[in-house]
């Protein structure tokens, strides 16, 4: 049976038993226990949650702990230049250290408005849009085949998925997310002959 590694935030982890339940039969999938946070601390695991475990296929995201904004001082957590950089090592290494079919998530979008009605922070529209831009680039240079979530979510109707914090979704949206993700991941699980 193919290992599928799924790495992600708290978004991953609304979606993946969705995503188990789907691939039942297709796929032996594994996913960190710990949200994956932004992608300096993806880069970090990289050797722990991917490198050591020779997946088949890793579906794989960060962003939206990349772009959160501080509310006094405006700074993202991790500034774009930085997400740029980490993302093109953590995805170079995977690419070179294993035989892997690695997919790229886009960031699922947010209701700025009810996020920073209810969170210690922001996390604005026009940003989810920046660190995308540049996921989707690195992706394209690299030959990564991209699972657009933020479209799925966008497609859908986002306020109806979305729980009052403006950034986590509903059973409803978790379930439409594990879905769309599974039936992305099927054809690159492939059973060997």
């Amino acid at each position: 049976m193919q290992k599928l590694i799924l790495i992600g935030d708290s978004i991953r982890m609304g979606y993946q038993a969705d995503v188990i339940r789907e691939l039942t039969n297709l796929a032996d999938v594994w996913a960190p226990t710990q949200n994956g946070g932004n992608s300096a601390n993806i880069l970090q695991h990289l050797d722990e949650w991917i490198i050591s475990r020779s997946p088949d296929v890793v579906h794989i995201n960060c962003g939206l702990h990349d772009l959160k904004k501080d509310f006094d001082t405006g700074e993202p957590a991790i500034p774009l230049n930085q997400y740029e950089s980490n993302l093109r090592a953590l995805l170079g290494r995977i690419l070179a250290e294993t035989d892997c079919t690695v997919i790229w998530a886009t960031t699922t979008p947010v209701n700025e408005i009810w996020h920073h009605e209810r969170k210690g922070f922001d996390r604005l529209e026009a940003d989810v849009a920046a660190y995308n831009g540049v996921a989707l680039k690195i992706a394209a240079d690299l030959d990564i085949p991209i699972n657009d979530l933020f479209g799925v979510i966008t497609d859908a109707g986002r306020d109806s998925y979305l729980t009052p914090d403006g950034v986590h979704f509903t059973h409803e949206g978790s379930a439409l997310l594990g879905k769309a993700v599974a039936e992305f991941v099927k054809p690159h699980l492939t059973t060997p002959d």
